[in-house]
C-alpha cells in the first residue's frame, strides 16, 4: 500500500529511505517520478544533498527526437527515455560500482549526445529521477518508488512559466506522459505518494 504525504518535505522523505536502504546489503535505488513541472529536480537535488545520494536525472537520457512525431502517445511514451541505457547504469550503480553515461545535449539540440562523459560514482543511494522513472521495464531494479503530485492548474502554471508556452513540441510529450500516468502507472504502483 502507498504511503500518501501531504507536502513533499525532503527531511520526511530522506528519512524513509535511509530506514529502506539500512535494510539493503547494496545500493538502495529510488525513483522519482510525476508529470512535468511537478518538482521532480528540485526535490531530487535537495535529497541528494540530504542523503549523499548518487543522482541520474531522466532528461539526460532522451531518446524522443527533436521532431514533431505523428506516433501514438503511447509509442512516445515508450521511446521518451532510452530507459534501457537506464538499466545499465542502474545495474552497474547497483553492483557497487561506478558508472558513466553520454548524456543527450539538449544546448545543441540536433539528437546528439554530449561528447564528455557523465560520470555517477557509486552510493548507497541511487536516485533516479524524471517522468518514466517508474515504467515496468526498470521495476525490478528500483527499492523504492515516488510519484509526486501537483494540482493541475498549478503544475501547467509552472510548465508555462519553464517554457514560455506549451508549443506542438512540448504538446506531444505532455500527450505522452498522460498516457504513462493512465495506462503504464497508477498510484498503488508507487510505495510513497507525496502531494505537493
Amino acid at each position: 500500500m502507498s504511503r500518501i504525504f501531504a507536502t513533499a518535505e525532503p527531511d520526511v522523505l530522506a528519512r524513509h529511505i535511509r530506514e529502506r536502504a539500512c535494510e539493503l546489503e547494496r545500493p538502495c535505488v529510488v525513483a522519482l517520478d510525476g508529470r512535468s513541472s511537478v518538482g521532480k529536480s528540485t526535490l531530487a537535488r535537495q535529497l541528494a544533498t540530504l542523503l549523499d545520494a548518487a543522482l541520474l536525472p531522466g532528461d539526460d537520457f532522451y531518446a524522443g527526437g527533436v521532431e514533431i512525431r505523428h506516433d501514438s502517445p503511447e509509442a512516445r511514451a515508450a521511446t521518451c527515455i532510452d530507459w534501457r541505457k537506464q538499466r545499465s547504469v542502474l545495474e552497474t550503480l547497483r553492483g557497487g560500482c561506478d558508472s558513466h553515461y553520454f548524456a543527450f545535449d539538449w544546448k545543441a539540440f540536433n539528437n546528439h549526445l554530449e561528447e564528455t562523459p557523465t560520470r555517477i560514482p557509486s552510493r548507497s543511494v541511487i536516485l533516479l529521477e524524471g517522468v518514466y522513472t517508474a515504467r515496468p521495464e526498470l521495476r525490478d531494479l528500483v527499492d523504492v518508488r515516488v510519484l509526486l503530485r501537483l494540482e493541475e492548474r498549478a503544475r501547467i502554471s509552472r510548465l508555462l512559466a519553464r517554457e514560455g508556452g506549451i508549443s506542438a513540441w512540448e504538446q506531444q510529450w505532455q500527450d505522452a506522459e498522460t498516457w504513462y500516468f493512465a495506462h503504464a502507472v497508477s498510484p498503488k504502483c508507487f510505495d510513497i505518494i507525496l502531494d505537493a
